[in-house]
């Protein structure tokens, strides 16, 4: 299972599901994480966490272990 942690810089995917509940799940969808979309890997902090993603044309930064609960699929 390939997910959104695990993307190289410059990457480009498309999410297929996201693997969590409650709050976090609403938080992703309301930012635009919904099935099916592009997404690509923009940039990673110095320390590799958190990690800045482009989701339609928005710059979203997310932890490590939110972005392990995103399954992704190459583009």
């Amino acid at each position: 299972m390939n997910t959104l942690a695990n993307i190289g810089i410059g990457t480009i995917a498309i999410i297929k599901d996201i693997h969590c509940t409650g709050e976090i799940k609403r938080r992703l969808l309301d930012l635009g994480m919904v099935n099916g979309t592009k997404i690509k890997a923009v940039f990673r902090s110095p320390g590799n966490d958190p990690t800045a993603f482009e989701v339609r044309n928005t710059l979203i930064a997310l932890r490590k272990e939110d972005a392990e609960n995103i399954i992704i699929e190459d583009v």
